[in-house]
């Protein structure tokens, strides 16, 4: 059986930052085997405690287990492409985020700001537990919002595939190749004091 590189040794940082930065990654090859809810309970309690505007919380997370009477109609929101290899996951998770301040009700405009910094929380919890969780922007965002009841003050923000590690090999070949960790630009490309002055 095929396992996955380690990120750890692909990956260095040119500043020194915790490790669990480097582990979080994002493959695809899961073993279908189940996530038990206590270990699904762990990612949202992660999530839970991530820092928001005026502590609005925004985020909102709906899931389906792979084999419950929910799957199809998740699975159905996926492309094509990201069908391929979520079949194997073990929950797939629609992320929506409250576009409005609770007490006033004008518009918030970082409620996706906030739902990505509880989504990057599940992500390192699940990354600490061992668990693979895979960010998806590849689905229909409007078929979301009709299949599942999501009301008009929440925007549909992305999709999550969460499950154990799997065999890299069980991938279509286009996606073995892909299955390793991803570099990132230096630092210094993303970041300028004062005004923007990116080349």
């Amino acid at each position: 059986m095929g396992q996955h590189p380690n990120p750890l040794t692909v990956r260095k940082a040119d500043h020194p930052i915790e490790p669990i930065f480097l582990k979080r990654w994002s493959p695809r090859a899961m073993s279908g085997e189940p996530v038990s809810q206590d270990e699904l309970m762990r990612l949202f309690e992660a999530a839970r405690w991530a820092p928001s505007t005026r502590n609005e919380q925004e985020w909102r997370f709906l899931f389906a287990r792979n084999g419950s009477a929910h799957w199809p109609t998740f699975f159905d929101l996926l492309s094509p492409g990201n069908q391929t290899w979520c079949d194997r996951a073990a929950v797939l998770v629609v992320v929506l985020a409250h576009r409005f301040f609770s007490n006033t009700g004008a518009p918030n405009p970082v409620h996706l700001f906030d739902a990505g910094a509880a989504w990057e929380n599940l992500a390192l919890q699940g990354a600490m537990m061992g668990l693979v969780v895979h960010g998806m922007a590849g689905f229909d965002f409007e078929k979301a919002r009709t299949a599942l009841n999501v009301p008009d003050e929440f925007a549909v923000a992305a999709m999550i595939a969460i499950g154990r590690p799997g065999d890299p090999s069980s991938l279509p070949p286009d996606l073995q190749q892909r299955e390793t960790p991803s570099m990132r630009r230096p630092v210094s490309q993303s970041v300028c004091e004062g005004p923007f002055s990116f080349g």
